[in-house]
């Protein structure tokens, strides 16, 4: 099999297409993903410490998160409109490395998975912490977005190693 019978998004000619899941199950499926942002000292304990002069940091990403999720399609030029049932963003604050770890849980009973939904939710919560803190300090770093669990549909469950 080449490499482009491989990618779902594309057809044998190598064409970009959006996949046809009209013949998929709804199935109950939810993804996992998390992320990292590390900043200076003063600017975690101004976000732990509820500081900010834009106001609460964690939960407006939280709320930018969420968002994000139900508008992936949006943005991802291929990913299916679904029907988002649940999302659940949380920080995991990291003292030994100023940093935050984002997580976000997306569920649906759809054809298609949440992954990239879980993926974009992740990045978009981690940039408004960015964007909210960044008259203080420029040079946060957002890096390891990854998806880290999926369950449901005809591929089965996943999880990162």
């Amino acid at each position: 099999m080449n490499r482009i019978n491989q990618l779902s998004h594309l057809d044998s000619n190598g064409a970009v297409r959006m996949v046809d899941v009209s013949n998929k199950s709804i199935t109950t499926r939810v993804a996992i993903a998390q992320g990292m942002i590390r900043m200076s000292l003063d600017t975690f304990e101004t976000i732990v410490q509820d500081k900010a002069q834009k106001g609460n940091v964690l939960e407006t990403a939280r709320i930018a998160g969420i968002m994000a999720a139900k508008k992936t399609s949006e943005i991802i030029p291929l990913c299916h409109p679904l029907p988002i049932s649940q999302v659940q963003v949380d920080f995991f604050p990291q003292i030994k490395t100023n940093s935050f770890l984002i997580q976000s849980m997306v569920k649906t009973d759809a054809k298609t998975g949440v992954e990239m939904e879980a993926l974009t939710s992740v990045s978009v919560a981690a940039l408004t912490i960015y964007d909210m803190c960044k008259a203080v300090e420029k040079g946060m770093i957002i890096s390891d977005i990854h998806l880290v669990k999926k369950t449901g549909g005809k591929s089965g469950d996943w999880h990162f190693e």
